[in-house]
Order: structure tokens, then C-alpha cells, then sequence
């Protein structure tokens, strides 16, 4: 299996989901990732025990903290200590790319800004991951998925219908740091590959404002385009032009979706399966453009006829149909996909107890070869390891852990 990272040291100072994240897929894909974490509490994120209120875990794997730190290294460091600096700036300088999403403050306060970094290694690649950018009014300011994603990047307001008296939250948690993250891996292959062609290395940022904003680039370039806010959208399931775009309730209160964006091309296959061929003679709907300007009452027809049946009586009815349509899942749903398993993107994972887990894989594969995952590490797991990598004796290493500054 081809691991193109392979022969890389990504060091990271980071935690929770967003910036992690990005550790994580590197890791997937090969990278030697060493998770630095503060020497007494770790990962901030190791001290939650809810997420939306589920459990973040079950001893000793938590999904909440295997999802962004497989395949890592853990070192614990206590970087306000002189002796632990040390330490980091030996890592950086053995280091392909250093990857933060800590705070401007935080960064000026423990020496890793991009000029403390690049004074100890010219040619590494800085990485930060903020919430909203790192100019302007807000660039000191802190953001989670939540704020500067969901709700300031418009995902908030789209998914919400006008008449819904509150606003919708986002489906999952850390939805907004997993689109994030995979977008930092990406920028940071960008950057490994632009400094093997040039020799010039780069400073990439991502913020999560900015993948918010991309996720809704759309909606945001209609707006720009009318020169003012959009029209609410409401909570009709059908589209005004289209019968064959929207969602439809089935008999036992499952959804299914519709998107065959070519009515006219798939209008008579549809029908055909839903048994009503008369539909196709249909004056009212005879060419595509009697269909889209009779789109309503085509839509009640379509919604009376799909509740008459079960989602698995019309998964079985709609086998081998030409147009587009899907079942909505649920995350257990999703979790045992035949398409998703049969590609190899439900992944199997070993703890550190020798028990098998399974975890949604990086969506990116290579050759069409399932990504293999490894655990994630248990806190300062590998610290004398990677000490000792870097030529610490034992006598050094003890002496670091009785100062407090590793552990």
C-alpha cells in the first residue's frame, strides 16, 4: 500500500478535534506524527467525558480521541519549563513540519511563533490552524467547529427552515474540525511538494471560519451575486421545477432522497419502478417542460405514492434504476454501508489491550487500497522513546522527568 508520507516528521502542538485531525490523516497516510502534550494534563480533550451526550469512550479507547490521534507518537512536555523547550527545539529541528492550533498568546508565551520556529529550522513548514484567520479583528480569538464553522461560516442558518422556531445544530460532533482537518492535510501536501520541486518552504493556515465559508461557497457567491441576503428557504421537501429533486417520506417514516437532476430523462424509469406508467402519457407531464412547469402536482403524486410503502420495500423496488436517489442514514446506518465497507472506509483498529475497534477511514485512498489504521496513543505513551531518539541517555531522561519538564 503506498504511504506517500512515509519519511516525514510532522510535530504537533495541538489539541482537540480540528487541527489533530489533520495529524491524524498524515499519519494514515505514513507520517512519522509526534502529539506534544502538556506534562500534566495532556490533550485538553482527554478530560471530557460527553460529546452531544454520548459517551466520548469505553475505557481505554474513545472514538473522541482515537478519531483525530491514530497512528501518532505521544510526548508529554511542560513547555513553560526551560529544560522542556530544550527538548521541542531539538524535535524541530528534526521536523518536516510544525503543526498548532494554539493561540497567538499561548504561541508568544511558550516561544513557537513562526519566527522562534524557523529560527531553530529554516526550512520547516509552519502550519496553523485558527478559528477566524490569522489577520483581522478576530485572529486572537478562539473558535470551535461550532461557533466559527457551523454558525458564522452560514451552515446554521442554511439548514434551518424559516418556520422553525429555534436554529439547527450541527449532525455530529467535531462536524466542522473533520472537514477542517482533512483540508490542513491537504494544504500540508501541498506545501511537502512544493518545497521538493523549489526548495522554498511556506506557511499554510486554515481556519475554520474559512472552511465554513467554503462549505457554503454557493449560497455565499448567489448572495454576492444579488448584492444582498437570500430568500429563506422553507421547509418543502420538493423542488418548485423538479418532482425528481427533494425528500420524500416513506410508509414507515423513513426519507428518502431524490437528485436526478434531468427530469426528463428519468421520468419515465421513475415511474416505471413506482408502477405508474400511466404517468408517462400523462398530458400533464408529457415533456420535460410540461413536467418542470407542473412540477407541484407531480411532486403530491410522487409524495402519496412513496408513502405507501417501506424504505426497504422501495430500496428493493429501485434496484438497478438509472437515477439518483438515496436513503437517509442514521450513523449506525452508515456505519455498516455495503458500499462504504466494501471500499474499505469502515476500518478496522486494535487498542491497546488488544481489542478490535472499527473507525470511519480518512476518505482518501491510493492504487484503491483500503488505508491501514493504528491506535491512538495513550497519553506520553511513546515519551522515552522519542527521548531516547534523540540520543537522550537514561541518566538525561530521568533527569528530565525529575524536573518536571517531561513525562
Amino acid at each position: 500500500m503506498l504511504r506517500p508520507m512515509e519519511g516525514v516528521r510532522i510535530l504537533e502542538v495541538a489539541q482537540f478535534t480540528f487541527v489533530p485531525a489533520a495529524g491524524a490523516v498524515l499519519a494514515d497516510w505514513g507520517a512519522d506524527v509526534i502529539k506534544v502534550e502538556h506534562a500534566e494534563t495532556g490533550d485538553a480533550q482527554r478530560g471530557l467525558s460527553q460529546l452531544m451526550g454520548m459517551p466520548v469512550g469505553d475505557g481505554s479507547f474513545a472514538p473522541l480521541m482515537e478519531h483525530p490521534n491514530r497512528g501518532k507518537r505521544s510526548i508529554g512536555l511542560a513547555l513553560e519549563k526551560a529544560e522542556a523547550l530544550e527538548v521541542l527545539h531539538e524535535l524541530i529541528r528534526t521536523s518536516d513540519v510544525f503543526l498548532t492550533n494554539f493561540l497567538p498568546g499561548a504561541r508568544r508565551r511558550l516561544g513557537i511563533e513562526l519566527e522562534d520556529v524557523r529560527k531553530i529550522n529554516p526550512d520547516i513548514i509552519y502550519v496553523r490552524g485558527t478559528g477566524f484567520g490569522s489577520h483581522g479583528p478576530d485572529r486572537d480569538k478562539g473558535g470551535y467547529d461550532s461557533t466559527a464553522f457551523w454558525a458564522r461560516g452560514g451552515s446554521a442558518m442554511g439548514t434551518t427552515p424559516v418556520e422553525f422556531d429555534g436554529l439547527c445544530s450541527m449532525p455530529a460532533g467535531a462536524y466542522g474540525d473533520s472537514i477542517g482537518g482533512m483540508t490542513i492535510a491537504g494544504g500540508i501536501a501541498g506545501a511537502l511538494f512544493a518545497r521538493e520541486r523549489t526548495g522554498e518552504t511556506s506557511v499554510v493556515d486554515v481556519s475554520l471560519l474559512s472552511v465554513g465559508a467554503w462549505a457554503n461557497a454557493l449560497s455565499v457567491g448567489f448572495a454576492l451575486l444579488a448584492g444582498g441576503p437570500l430568500p429563506r428557504r422553507t421547509s418543502s421537501n420538493a423542488a418548485q421545477t423538479n418532482p425528481l429533486v427533494g425528500n420524500y417520506r416513506a410508509a414507515d417514516g423513513r426519507w428518502l432522497v431524490l437528485a436526478m437532476l434531468q427530469p426528463g430523462r428519468y421520468w419515465p424509469e421513475f415511474c416505471r419502478h413506482i408502477e405508474r406508467e400511466d404517468l408517462i402519457k400523462d398530458e400533464r407531464f408529457a415533456s420535460v417542460e410540461k413536467l418542470m412547469a407542473n412540477a407541484p402536482a407531480a411532486s403530491e403524486i410522487i409524495r402519496e405514492v412513496l408513502a405507501t410503502r417501506t424504505l426497504a420495500e422501495w430500496t428493493t423496488r429501485f434496484a438497478g434504476m438509472e437515477g439518483q436517489w438515496a436513503a437517509a442514514q442514521d450513523p449506525w446506518e452508515v456505519s455498516q454501508d455495503p458500499a462504504l465497507r466494501a471500499n474499505g472506509f469502515i476500518a478496522e483498529v486494535t487498542d491497546v489491550e488488544g481489542q478490535r475497534h472499527e473507525l470511519v477511514a480518512n476518505p482518501v485512498q491510493f492504487d484503491q487500497k483500503p488505508v491501514r489504521i493504528e491506535r491512538a496513543p495513550q497519553f506520553a505513551e511513546h515519551t522515552d522513546e522519542i527521548l531516547r531518539g534523540l540520543g537522550k541517555s537514561d541518566e538525561e531522561l530521568i533527569d528530565l522527568k525529575v524536573t518536571g519538564a517531561v513525562t
